[in-house]
């Protein structure tokens, strides 16, 4: 293995691939900058462009699109409290926060540190242990992923606020707008009361750009924010205690985004609501979480990069995408008549190697191209609102468009972000209906799959292993909840819970 590496490596460094992996970073940079494109609408485009390519360079090119994205996704997440994608909702939670005690670029620093950790170790699990971990991702069924929904709505402690209640209000509206449609498996039409655009559904991109971009920028307004901050600039690299603590939540982020990553299904959005849940359990002071925790960002960046990464061990061991770029990545190899698996490696390993080599490369690409500009980005902090809050309607607006290229789209972040303000004034927490959203249509669809496995009945669920374990894993996570509940009432701390 170690000599095939090497090969690999040696190929990888050649002057194309490096400029193929050089444009797919600094691409999806780009990309993850721009809220709503998205590294899979991206990839889409070019896809048609790369059948002029050198295989082996257009795959490293929509690889480093992927995964780049990630990278680039913080920026306004941390800066404008826009964020462009799902997983990047918790980055806005204490990013945002950071920003305005002007220590954004310790926010934008640790994001693409922890996203570099989480890169490089994921890499390193994939040359390693991609056939037994992507073995793992098979054992799921349609009862497993019941499970595993439900243990992953126990993060709603961690993203509720002062009140519970209010978090689970909040998911199960989250789900009830997620439901809206046509039925997945009848075709009928759900909530749509007649009116045709609805028929396809809410996106999660209007309505995060609404529920946070809009809310923000007319809470602004309302309250008369000069801007976002009005001080001197901090540091723009963290420093002592502060990075130590970056950089064991990265670790702990990359961990959770491994495991659950290579689960088909598993987008990185849930798994970084999962992350966010374990940092803040494991911390001494899970209050400090929402207000500008250093760790909060970290964990949220590393896990979602993990997250994206881990998603290849099955598609290059298995030939099993498990989610829409991965299956873009899939789609590549077979236009040029390569099938992912087993054979890939032994049928065409020269290029299955150079394509993993070149995964160290575009981390360590991403970190140098991110770092120096955080000076540069972490300024637009400082601009007067008056003309801040303008740039940041137009990119939700642009955001909301570009997904389905329809005004429709647009009028749905309008409107999320008239609930988004009246949330934010009122204190119910957001994050929690961005939760159920995901989650919901994932979690009715294996409920369904499941019951029509087991004829209607809820035994399926109790008599394999997996999903016991997991039921077993959400009933503890529930109790620990509640004695941390209770614990708070009576004063007393529990550590680690």
């Amino acid at each position: 293995m170690e000599v095939n590496f090497l090969y690999g490596l040696q190929n990888a460094l050649t002057l194309t691939n490096l400029l193929y992996c050089f444009i797919g970073a600094l691409l999806g940079t780009i990309v993850g900058v721009l809220p709503g494109l998205g590294p899979t609408a991206t990839m889409a485009m070019l896809l048609p462009l790369t059948s002029y390519l050198d295989p082996t360079g257009a795959i490293i090119m929509l690889a480093g699109i992927f995964y780049g994205a990630m990278y680039g996704g913080s920026v306004t997440s941390i800066l404008l409290n826009v964020p462009g994608e799902a997983s990047s909702v918790l980055t806005a939670v204490d990013g945002f926060q950071m920003t305005k005690k002007g220590r954004g670029g310790e926010a934008l620093a640790i994001s693409a540190i922890g996203s570099f950790i989480a890169g490089t170790i994921t890499v390193i699990v994939l040359q390693i242990c991609a056939p037994p971990l992507a073995d793992f991702g098979l054992k799921f069924g349609a009862p497993e992923y019941v499970a595993l929904m439900l243990f992953c709505f126990t993060t709603l402690v961690a993203v509720s606020g002062k009140s519970m209640l209010k978090g689970i209000m909040m998911a199960t509206l989250g789900m009830l707008l997620a439901s809206i449609g046509l039925d997945p498996m009848t075709g009928k039409q759900r909530l749509t009361f007649g009116y045709a655009p609805l028929m396809r559904g809410l996106d999660v991109i209007p309505v995060l750009m609404g529920l946070f971009g809009i809310s923000e920028v007319l809470l602004s307004a309302d309250e008369g924010v000069q801007s976002i901050y009005t001080g001197k600039l901090g540091r723009l690299i963290p420093r002592g205690k502060e990075l130590l603590k970056g950089l064991y939540a990265s670790l702990r982020g990359t961990l959770v985004g491994i495991v659950l990553g290579i689960l088909p299904g598993m987008m990185p959005s849930v798994i970084s609501f999962v992350a966010y849940d374990f940092e803040k359990r494991v911390s001494n002071e899970p209050s400090k979480f929402g207000t500008g925790c250093i760790e909060g960002v970290a964990a949220v960046e590393a896990s979602n990069n993990a997250a994206s990464e881990a998603g290849l061990i099955p598609l290059l061991s298995l030939g099993l995408p498990t989610n829409a770029a991965c299956a873009l990545l899939f789609a590549a190899f077979m236009m040029y008549g390569l099938q992912p698996g087993p054979l890939l490696f032994s049928e065409h390993g020269e290029m299955a190697w150079t394509i993993i080599a070149s995964m160290y490369i575009g981390n360590l690409i991403l970190v140098i191209l991110n770092l120096p500009l955080v000076g540069i980005w972490v300024r637009l902090a400082t601009i007067p609102y008056k003309y801040l809050g303008p740039i940041t309607l137009a990119v939700c607006f642009i955001g909301a468009y570009s997904v389905r290229n329809t005004l429709f789209d647009v009028w749905t972040a309008i409107i999320f972000g008239i609930l988004g303000y009246i949330m934010k004034i009122k204190d119910w927490p957001a994050a929690p209906l961005i939760l159920g959203f995901i989650l919901g249509p994932n979690l009715e669809q294996h409920l369904r799959a499941s019951l029509q496995m087991s004829g209607g009945t809820l035994s399926i669920f109790f008599v394999r292993p997996i999903t016991v374990f997991f039921l077993i894993l959400t009933l503890f996570m529930i109790l620990l909840s509640v004695l941390r509940t209770r614990s708070k009432t009576k004063g007393i701390k529990i550590r680690g819970i």
